[in-house]
């Protein structure tokens, strides 16, 4: 094995070794690994660089390349399935499917926050640290089971563990898109469309709530808050919504 995989077993993170990490992702992945230097690192989060940034690589690389193959399939099988709908609808699933939180859920279910490495001060640092994590880690697995076994694996392990299940709950039809949601309103309404503006941000640069309003015209609709921009409009958009809604 790899010598810097090797040298990962005195890290104080580690409770388990290496050996049974790959052991637990062959379970999940149903097949023989050939190169565990892929899913070490799909399972190594950047925060892990701060113990010993001389010996591992994060997932980063392999998050990009697994994001990339998880949309492809995921867009495949709704183009596929949804034979009569528009882009707007393909794209408002596909975004319910790939979204951060979707994943963190679904990493949670397949117990993967168990073989993860990373710096547990990252966790005690970042709200959401481990969901982050979570996702990302499992973007990062797709891209090293493209890498290790091609996108005919990659296609079952999506498939299974991501696309089917979703669909078989229901829960693709929610959309939580409210600016997509208050935007389609004003033009069915004749409304002019909705403005955005960040107004404030407080707290340390770890930590910051974000504060934005949204105008419908010239008059400031409603105010939102969050811990990043996009959350601080989404909840602002979700209000007007509510607000012009109640008021037709």
């Amino acid at each position: 094995m790899f010598k810097w995989i090797r040298n990962l077993f005195s890290k104080n993170q580690k409770k388990q070794s290496i050996d049974w990490r790959l052991a637990e992702i062959e379970k999940l992945i149903g097949y023989k690994i050939s190169n565990p230097d892929y899913y070490v690192k799909a399972i190594t989060h950047r925060s892990y660089l701060e113990i010993d940034p001389a010996l591992i690589k994060s997932n980063e690389r392999l998050e990009f390349l697994g994001d990339a193959v998880l949309g492809l399939i995921v867009a495949e099988t709704l183009f596929t399935k949804f034979r009569d709908k528009g882009e707007g609808y393909l794209t408002k699933v596909r975004s319910q499917i790939v979204k951060r939180e979707t994943l963190a859920e679904i990493s949670d279910k397949l117990n993967l926050k168990e073989v993860i490495l990373y710096d547990t001060r990252f966790i005690k640092t970042y709200r959401n640290g481990l969901n982050s994590i979570s996702s990302d880690a499992i973007e990062a697995l797709i891209g090293a089971i493209y890498l290790d076994a091609g996108l005919d694996e990659a296609t079952k392990f999506i498939k299974k563990h991501i696309i089917n299940p979703i669909m078989s709950s229901g829960d693709y039809k929610v959309d939580t898109n409210y600016k997509g949601q208050l935007l389609e309103h004003t033009h069915a309404n004749d409304l002019e469309s909705p403005i955005y503006k960040i107004v404030d941000e407080t707290g340390p640069g770890h930590d910051k709530v974000f504060t934005a309003e949204v105008k419908v015209g010239t008059e400031i609709c409603e105010i939102g808050k969050g811990k990043n921009k996009k959350s601080a409009e989404q909840d602002a958009a979700e209000k007007a919504l509510t607000k012009l809604v109640s008021s037709n």
